[in-house]
């Protein structure tokens, strides 16, 4: 990822909000030049008309608009980041390719996936697995805890490995 300079990405404790820094990196990447990251975050803005919000119109048919630029959550614009990444893996494994600076630079822009170790520490810490019938029940305390930082796969497969039998 030699080409793709640090600066570009975003955290939660930046103190921005995703859209702003999204919107910042294309300026800065277009005064840079740096054409895949300028075209990486018009991607990523242009599936913004796709998020929309739900609104009943006078004559009480249901209806979307698309969301204004204010409406626009960090948590809307993660999903927008998490298809494009999907979308990369599958392209990556078809040409049976590890990663690509595409990938990279999308990720930079998620918070960071919690580790194998912190979920394990967590289950420890809060689960207790008597209250369950099989350890496998634990999946959804664990999942509500960690959210989208975790994958429910890895997140079985701890359970597994950490339950009983």
């Amino acid at each position: 990822m030699s080409d793709i300079k640090s600066e570009y990405g975003w955290d939660p404790s930046l103190g921005i909000s995703l859209y702003d820094k999204i919107r910042q990196d294309m300026k800065q990447a277009m005064v840079h030049k740096d054409n895949a990251v300028r075209d990486t975050m018009r991607l990523i803005m242009g599936a913004f008309p796709g998020l929309t919000v739900a609104i009943t119109l006078e004559s009480g048919k249901k209806t979307t608009r698309v969301k204004k630029p204010e409406e626009i959550t960090d948590e809307d614009l993660m999903d927008i980041i998490r298809q494009f990444i999907k979308s990369e893996k599958t392209v990556l494994e078809f040409k049976k390719e590890a990663t690509s600076d595409y990938l990279e630079l999308l990720h930079r822009y998620l918070p960071k996936s919690a580790t194998p170790e912190e979920i394990e520490q967590w289950i420890r810490d809060n689960i207790d697995f008597s209250t369950f019938k099989n350890p496998m029940q634990a999946v959804g305390p664990v999942m509500k805890h960690f959210g989208k930082s975790a994958s429910g796969d890895a997140v079985k497969e701890i359970l597994k490995r950490m339950g009983p039998g």
